[in-house]
């Protein structure tokens, strides 16, 4: 069977799961965009930027299993490196195709524009390889078989894949196979599978007091179901890691909190810390998820599953692959009667009510708004910290980038997973000094007709800066914008409701419209706070790393 060039790279693209394709045009791009004009699977998402188009293929793959982004050669890739690598450090599955000159003009090593003119057209793949797990250059010989290798790469290390595609082959004939591609998971050792299975049923008896300890590689190989089923048959509870919040449901009798070392609420640190059996699955134990490297989890007391590899009280068992041995565990116990839940865990959720306007007024005020099967996205800084506090119900996700941590990135993700999942509810809480950086987004939003509920918290610059050092210095302002008049100068049509919120009744009457189920624009809803008004948890992180940034001889923050 012959087929276009391009036309298959789309095909497998769709036979993957992706529908939709992020990006910015380029010369050296169009005549492959020209093949999703056409009768095509995929429709294009045009970004105002192509970092933007990294972080909403980033967003569309949290919520769609897998994403992809094009961009043009050189300028285009550099400035969508950011994107990439949060989207390697997280763990994200992410095809970027970047539309290369003509393969005449590489061959020829031509002194082309996008170019540093010294014929080095391998420079920029240089660059790119150190965020991406595999990359390739497209041919007209060898398509078929990169086309399938890099995105079984992709799939099998969630992390972004880089493919040039050279500008004069993408409408050539090539030779295709007729069967689609089916991105498959390895399979394990079967003796190796059966020891680790034997080593976890002796460790996670009930004296041994076993609790799960979750990461976000559980939602990226597919296994929190049969993590789900364990728990529940052997009364299991399980905790998660701050990257992790709302992966499991946070309303069961089993859930526990979010554990982060020694900055853990009292009842999670005590479950944690005196399990003899911790099962952690793909655990990341990183600063922002330890609480700077507070955790008392010796490897005695750990047997950590990993998505290639498990260890066991420090013994290390490769070949045993997380989703076929979460799977054989939970079939297993599918048919067993399962153990009598422990009581209730207190999440030591204020109850205090707040009776002035304040970043914690607010924060309660929200807990009583979020909905079962919510897509919630918090911001690095103020707003993460106050919607991480958030218990979520049934079946709300909670998105965050706290590993890479890149400010903005939380706006253009927002359009790739409403793009993915345009029935679900979509909020998102960010801070001013974050969306200066990509608000240019806000107006593919509204030109696709999406309805999100934004928050943008106004506290007049960098808060989370602010507490870590210079409480009052100039570099942590940002100017002061017309926040609530974005929607309106980003988009011509009337398709969002603009809110200014500075006092508890124009709070509510904000969240009233915004749970309107009927309505039919976006909701965006500027809330003015003071500097210096936090959640509490923020100035505890803030002070810490403070002290872990700049030790006793540094500049510090006196006030904190």
């Amino acid at each position: 069977m012959q087929m276009q060039l391009g036309q298959f790279l789309l095909r497998r693209l769709h036979e993957v799961g992706i529908e939709h394709l992020f990006g910015v045009p380029g010369d050296f791009n169009l005549s492959f965009l020209e093949q999703t004009v056409q009768p095509s699977p995929i429709r294009f998402i045009n970004n105002c930027n192509e970092l933007n188009a990294a972080y909403a293929a980033d967003g569309y793959a949290r919520s769609k299993g897998i994403g992809a982004f094009v961009t043009t050669w050189g300028v285009g890739d550099l400035s969508a490196l950011n994107g990439l690598a949060g989207a390697y450090a997280e763990n994200i599955p992410v095809v970027h195709i970047s539309g290369l000159p003509p393969l005449h003009a590489v061959n020829d090593r031509a002194l082309l524009h996008h170019t540093l003119v010294d014929g080095d057209y391998d420079n920029i793949g240089r660059c790119v390889a150190e965020f991406t797990v595999a990359q390739t250059r497209l041919t007209p010989a060898n398509a078929v078989m990169e086309i399938d290798r890099l995105l079984q790469c992709c799939w099998l290390e969630r992390r972004p894949v880089h493919l040039q595609l050279p500008s004069d082959i993408t409408h050539l004939m090539i030779e295709v196979p007729t069967q689609p591609l089916h991105l498959v998971e390895p399979t394990s050792d079967p003796l190796q599978l059966n020891r680790v299975i034997s080593h976890l049923q002796a460790q996670w008896r009930p004296e041994n007091s076993p609790v799960f300890l979750l990461d976000n590689d559980a939602v990226r190989f597919g296994v929190i179901d049969f993590i789900r089923t364990i728990a529940e048959k052997l009364a299991i509870p399980y905790a998660v890691l701050p990257s992790a919040k709302g992966i499991m449901d946070e309303d069961s009798a089993l859930y526990l909190g979010v554990y982060a070392g020694q900055a853990s609420l009292p009842a999670v640190s005590q479950a944690i810390h005196h399990s003899e059996c911790v099962i952690g699955v793909g655990l990341r134990l990183t600063d922002c998820n330890t609480g700077l490297f507070s955790q008392l989890i010796d490897n005695s007391r750990l047997i950590a599953l990993r998505r290639f590899d498990v260890t066991i009280n420090g013994a290390q068992y490769p070949g045993v692959m997380l989703q076929e041995l979460c799977r054989q565990l939970a079939e297993q116990l599918r048919d067993r009667e399962a153990r009598p839940l422990p009581p209730r865990a207190s999440l030591a959720l204020s109850t205090q009510p707040h009776t002035t306007f304040s970043q914690a007024y607010f924060w309660q005020a929200l807990q009583a708004f979020i909905q079962p099967q919510d897509s919630i996205f918090g911001e690095a800084g103020t707003a993460h910290s106050g919607a991480s506090s958030l218990q979520l119900p049934a079946g709300a996700r909670y998105h965050s980038q706290i590993i890479w941590g890149s400010i903005g990135f939380t706006l253009p993700a927002l359009l790739g997973s409403l793009i993915a999942r345009p029935e679900q509810r979509h909020l998102l809480f960010i801070g001013d000094g974050s969306l200066q950086l990509t608000v240019q987004e806000l107006s593919t939003l509204l030109q696709q007709r999406l309805t999100p509920i934004i928050f943008l918290i106004n506290n007049r610059g960098y808060t989370i800066e602010r507490l870590i050092l210079g409480e009052t210095s100039a570099y942590n302002d940002v100017n002061e914008w017309d926040y609530a008049k974005l929607p309106s100068v980003l988009d011509k049509g009337n398709h969002a409701l603009s809110f200014v919120v500075d006092d508890i009744p124009s709070l509510h009457q904000a969240l009233h419209a915004a749970e309107n189920p009927n309505r039919d624009k976006a909701i965006f809803i500027e809330i003015r706070f003071s500097p210096l008004d936090a959640p509490p948890q923020l100035k505890h992180f803030a002070k810490r790393f403070a002290d872990y940034d700049y030790g006793n001889c540094g500049p510090r923050n006196l006030n904190h």
